[in-house]
């Protein structure tokens, strides 16, 4: 893949342009955004080797689509007229269902791969892109019968080659899944962070007094609200159904505290326990 063109020079789209780059030194990396300050910067930061617009993407060998999911949605058809018959097309969006709908009908539909790689960290822009971020991590791709097959071939190989773990999975079991276990989870901490800020407003005494276990749990409320605003739009009915869930769990919790039954309150945090052997399984 000599001509890489990403669509999106932040956390995501950068750093797979750099693990791509270490790959092949021989490849050229085209860089696309609407931020022109944060294409100064990826040239700057050598994660890209130029700019470029759609109008250049005839000559793609390969096109990266990392931006908000509302705009992947704008951006993709758009994309998919423009690359020639060989190019391989895929987005790193977190939510699936409506991207691969949205595209369905498309004549080059056979050029894309819906793919969700599970990476990333709390900041965005150019200067929080990471060499080997993608390293051991799960890509989820969706739809993977309805691109064809070489293309799958050549995608696949460039996952593989970063290191990557390929799960295959249909769009709304993945948006369904994602919103347990990541979708909640910003939701968790923004409002954590807003409750937290709302009742001390001497916010240097929040820092001072502030462990690692509510560093760790707000850690992502500095996340990017554009990215993550159209992605619970998006999946608004999975992420509504799992806040329900959530919201109760929380009531539960309470009124055992009220009815002052520490017993089942250890309970239900020993029997939540089972989770480290879960994720230990899975790591």
């Amino acid at each position: 893949m000599n001509n890489v063109f990403v669509i999106g020079v932040g956390l995501i789209g950068g750093s797979f342009a750099l693990d791509i780059k270490k790959q092949n030194s021989e490849c050229t990396i085209f860089g696309i955004d609407n931020n022109e300050n944060h294409l100064d910067e990826a040239i700057q930061l050598g994660i890209i080797d130029e700019k470029a617009n759609l109008e250049s993407l005839s000559k793609a060998d390969l096109v990266i689509i990392a931006i908000p999911v509302d705009a992947a949605l704008e951006v993709l058809p758009k994309v998919l007229h423009k690359i020639s018959d060989e190019a391989i097309v895929f987005d790193v969006g977190s939510t699936k269902e409506d991207i691969c709908l949205k595209v369905k009908p498309h004549p080059k539909r056979r050029n894309f791969l819906a793919a969700h790689p599970i990476a990333g960290t709390e900041h965005s822009g150019p200067r929080a892109a990471l060499q080997g971020l993608y390293k051991n991590k799960t890509n989820i791709i969706c739809e993977v019968e309805e691109t064809a097959f070489k293309l799958q071939e050549k995608a696949l190989k460039l996952f593989s080659d970063l290191g990557m773990r390929i799960r295959y999975m249909n769009p709304k079991a993945h948006d369904k899944h994602i919103a347990y276990v990541s979708h909640l989870s910003h939701i968790s901490s923004f409002m954590l962070g807003k409750t937290v800020i709302e009742k001390e407003k001497n916010e240097r005494d929040i820092f001072d007094m502030a462990g690692s276990g509510f560093e760790s749990t707000v850690r992502l409320a500095k996340s990017s609200p554009a990215m993550w605003t159209p992605i619970f739009e998006q999946n608004k009915t999975n992420v509504i159904e799992t806040l329900e869930e959530y919201i109760n769990n929380l009531k539960h919790f309470k009124q055992l505290m009220e009815e002052g039954n520490f017993e089942a309150v250890y309970n239900e945090m020993k029997t939540t326990n089972h989770i480290k052997e879960i994720l230990n399984g899975i790591n």
